[in-house]
């Protein structure tokens, strides 16, 4: 945000967004349609994504694929119905989703002897699948994933972070014993960690959930936890030990190097549309997105300023400009739009956060030189146009930078390290995340949570970039001894 608050008001009133500290969900909800990410749709608990947020999400796939593929992984398709008997055989995971299935109970008028649920995650099929492919150890490990739609029911509904329908990758890995498997989930949670901090320019904590927050029937979860700018927590990736659960509802076994047969070891990992939600709340401000730049859709707009009798070539001068840009590989848009003020393809492109603008008029262009703006600073640079050229890979790493910067700050300043249940309760209500030891209980994290809506978002691992320092303690809540031999990191989520 800027220094000076009322004209940041006056300014995001003009764009119509709402500022942040007036009311986030608003300023939330306001950006992704304004923005042109995503927009209502007829069905109940669903979005559509619109080009420019479709746009965002193929960047995400396309690097989060060829990383996939880096390590070893195979990309496969399966079915989107999946037979209820299937969910039905591994008991933790029909209690963890059976309330947010859709089933299919009919083809046209016809009942179904076996209903379909429409897939809220593989595992099942895909162990099922994997029991008639699995012979030897030979054959392993397999390193699968697959890119597509999810559904789960949800009753309040929040554009890419809680929708009914919603886009991710799923991988699903087995192995021969405990220790693959498990490097095979730090890689993942590693690789999600990568992404953040490099590409998007997210500082996140990488750690292990307590019991009581894992995924249904794992054996361990790992996850990734970013801080958004109102303080709530968004779990932005996850890395899943599932041991030998599925393996052995679904008879996934292989013939061992001394001919004994043994269940295999298997792993679940992945990234959803949700990360989408993450960009726009840790970067966003009061004008909008800021778009992280190497992500971006669109990294440099190239904006002619000219006269009706000179629009048309000023213009072509800016293709000419966006071809050079392109020419080192950025992504460029000339904005074109005749009948459009200035100004309001100024604040348009504020709005959807491109992080740099480009401005170039009749006198510009005699003189050699171009107007520079960047989405996170106020000022106008006036630069040759060689220079603007030259430097953009840099001030694009600047923007980075100082986006990753301003949101590890952030985070650093709203996780407090508490000892009293008093001080817990303040810190949470003043929208800040907690470190506290806890005893690991359920029922004493179910209390904390009834008290004050915060959950335990994870147990920083020992070489996790933020809080994971080691110690000893006693539970912020009830007074026993802490479980973890650290910390633990609470909030509020979404």
């Amino acid at each position: 945000m800027t220094k000076d608050g009322g004209k940041q008001d006056k300014k995001a009133a003009q764009y119509g967004v709402t500022p942040q500290s007036a009311d986030f969900n608003d300023w939330y909800n306001e950006v992704v349609k304004k923005a042109d990410l995503a927009d209502n749709s007829p069905v109940a608990g669903a979005m559509v994504v619109r080009p420019y947020g479709s746009a965002l999400w193929e960047n995400i796939v396309r690097w989060l694929d060829d990383r996939f593929k880096a390590t070893g992984h195979e990309s496969l398709v399966f079915p989107t119905l999946i037979p209820m008997g299937f969910i039905m055989k591994e008991a933790d995971h029909v209690e963890g989703f059976a309330p947010e299935l859709f089933t299919v109970n009919k083809i046209g008028t016809e009942e179904l002897a076996e209903p379909y649920v429409m897939r809220p995650t593989s595992e099942t099929i895909i162990g099922h699948m994997w029991s008639g492919w699995l012979n030897s150890y030979r054959d392993l490990p397999f390193l699968h994933y697959q890119w597509g739609s999810v559904f789960r029911a949800e009753l309040r509904t929040k554009a890419f972070l809680r929708t009914s329908e919603f886009f991710w990758h799923e991988g699903h890995t087995a192995h021969a014993d405990e220790p693959e498997a498990r490097a095979e989930v730090r890689q993942m949670l590693d690789i999600y960690h990568e992404f953040c901090r490099d590409i998007l320019a997210l500082p996140v904590v990488r750690g292990e959930k307590t019991a009581s927050e894992r995924f249904a029937g794992a054996v361990a979860t790992y996850s990734i936890e970013g801080m958004m700018r109102d303080g709530k927590a968004l779990q932005s990736g996850t890395s899943h030990y599932l041991g030998q659960n599925f393996s052995r509802a679904f008879d996934v076994k292989f013939q061992t190097r001394e001919q004994k047969e043994e269940f295999a070891h298997t792993t679940s990992w992945a990234i959803s549309s949700r990360i989408i939600g993450a960009i726009i709340m840790t970067h966003g401000d009061d004008f909008g997105l800021i778009m992280p730049p190497r992500i971006a859709p669109i990294q440099v707009v190239v904006i002619p300023v000219g006269r009706k009798d000179n629009f048309d070539q000023m213009v072509e001068e800016g293709e000419k400009l966006a071809a050079e840009l392109r020419a080192q590989g950025l992504r460029v848009k000339v904005d074109k739009r005749d009948g459009v003020t200035n100004g309001f393809k100024y604040n348009n492109w504020e709005l959807k956060g491109v992080p740099v603008r480009i401005e170039l008029g009749p006198r510009d262009l005699e003189s050699g030189v171009v107007v520079v703006k960047n989405r996170n600073g106020e000022e106008k640079e006036t630069l040759a146009r060689a220079e603007a050229v030259s430097g953009m890979t840099a001030r694009l790493d600047e923007i980075h930078d100082w986006l990753y910067g301003r949101a590890t700050e952030y985070l650093l300043n709203h996780t407090l390290t508490v000892d009293t249940y008093e001080a817990f309760q303040e810190a949470i209500e003043g929208g800040n995340w907690v470190r506290a030891y806890h005893c690991g209980d359920a029922a004493c994290e179910k209390s904390i949570k009834d008290d004050t809506k915060a959950t335990t978002r994870n147990v920083p691992l020992d070489d996790a970039e933020f809080f994971h320092e080691a110690g000893e303690g006693v539970c912020v809540k009830c007074g026993r001894p802490s479980a973890y031999g650290k910390r633990v990191i609470f909030g509020r989520q979404y």
